[in-house]
């Protein structure tokens, strides 16, 4: 959906370029979700064949544990199976929240697990919520031309750096999603006309606010999948505030021979690639063949929003509450996109920073990149940071040329200096 999004504003970029366009552009949601949705069964469908052909066996059940060696299996027609092994490993995942204190929140409102399968255009949209996963859904939905409006009760983007976050949201503020600050939903009700009615309160004044909208997406955190799972039965344990399961280096839990792994892990990163490679990790390690423990230090991501914000490593503010304000050096730059020029964009969010150790050979903490393709950046620089990459290991590095990554490597004017960061010429 994402890419949707980006089609629809390279179409638009396109007539700067020559291309000559007639007629009104709009967009299909019936199309784009029947590709999305036939996608997705292919994707199921090869992993279950995956599976057969490595001579898994696939039980579609649900399962909860009787011990540390013994889980029970229910088909939906309620038929029993019992499983026995040496080692559980629980990769269960988690689903969204619904903010179960709001009137009509469940009964009117969507999450993300439903917005690929609506078979009509959600239309006029209010997304609850300032998670990447909610400003990756509300920068989709006005890329395919929606009126979108994202309600923020305090901060966006949470855990990652607040500067690149503040950039992310004025982008989209600029290129017309509109932002609700400090404000927290009150309930919501389906008017005769068919539709929403949300009532909002404004935590600063206290004000009451309203407005109609034809979808409400609640992005307001996920849960894990532990309730229906008896770990309090066997004394798994359990971070109380959070449900997930407290695990150690190994992923190992409490309880001996039950391990977990991926988002039902305390502390653990809600990433999919993470809990790929942390399983496979696991299985070698259960299986004999190594004594490799996954390592989550430096693990990249990138938020998907339409102008992209890539990081590995850690964001200013946790650097400078390691090492201390005089303890760090951050170098940045703002940029403009070759992409941007002749399209006449607005570039004043493209940026970059370096956030480094000020002392020694300046070992670089964190990298973040907001931009055009702003997850292939990253990656690539992901790798520099495993191996220990120092400021001078940047200024070495040859930049590609016309790209937007080569900006990394010339990056030389530190927030300390005071010095307009802004790019000029070659």
């Amino acid at each position: 959906m994402h890419q949707a999004a980006l089609l629809g504003t390279a179409v638009k970029d396109a007539k700067k370029y020559g291309w000559q366009i007639s007629g009104p552009i709009c967009h299909d949601w019936a199309t784009m979700a029947e590709a999305i949705q036939n996608h997705v069964r292919s994707l199921n469908w090869g992993h279950r064949v995956q599976l057969q052909d490595k001579k898994v066996k696939y039980l579609n059940v649900r399962g909860s544990l009787l011990d540390e060696h013994t889980v029970k299996g229910l088909t939906k027609a309620g038929k029993q199976t019992i499983l026995t092994a040496k080692n559980i490993v629980i990769a269960t995942g988690g689903r969204p929240n619904y903010p179960t204190n709001i009137p009509g929140a469940m009964e009117h409102g969507v999450t993300s697990d439903d917005i690929f399968w609506l078979k009509t255009s959600p239309g006029k949209t209010l997304v609850v919520g300032a998670s990447y996963v909610a400003l990756e859904c509300a920068g989709f939905l006005k890329g395919i031309g929606l009126d979108t409006t994202v309600m923020v009760r305090s901060i966006a983007l949470r855990g990652f750096d607040q500067q690149m976050a503040g950039l992310v949201t004025d982008y989209m503020d600029t290129y017309g999603t509109k932002f609700i600050w400090k404000c927290v939903p009150k309930r919501v009700d389906k008017l005769s006309s068919g539709v929403l009615q949300v009532t909002w309160t404004d935590t600063l004044t206290g004000n009451e606010h309203k407005d109609t909208y034809d979808s409400v997406l609640w992005a307001v955190g996920r849960a894990p999948e532990t309730k229906a799972l008896g770990l309090d039965k066997l004394g798994v344990q359990l971070k109380k505030d959070t449900g997930k399961i407290v695990v150690g280096a190994d992923e190992s839990t409490s309880v001996p021979n039950i391990y977990a792994f991926g988002d039902i892990g305390e502390g653990r990163p809600e990433l999919t690639p993470t809990a790929i490679k942390a399983g496979k990790l696991l299985a070698r390690r259960l299986t004999g063949h190594s004594t490799e423990l996954m390592n989550y230090d430096n693990v990249p991501t990138t938020v998907f929003t339409p102008l992209e914000y890539g990081c590995v490593g850690v964001s200013e503010e946790e650097a400078e509450k390691r090492l201390g304000k005089d303890g760090i050096e951050v170098y940045h730059a703002f940029y403009k996109p070759l992409e941007f020029t002749v399209a006449e964009r607005d570039a004043s969010q493209c940026y970059l920073k370096v956030v480094c150790e000020r002392g020694g050979d300046q070992k670089i903490l964190g990298l973040h990149f907001t931009g055009p393709s702003a997850g292939e950046v990253t990656q690539g620089f992901a790798l520099g940071l495993q191996c220990g990459a120092t400021y001078s290991h940047l200024l070495q590095t040859v930049g590609i040329h016309p790209t937007c990554a080569e900006e990394v490597t010339k990056v030389n004017i530190s927030k300390r200096s005071g010095l307009d960061a802004t790019v000029t010429g070659c």
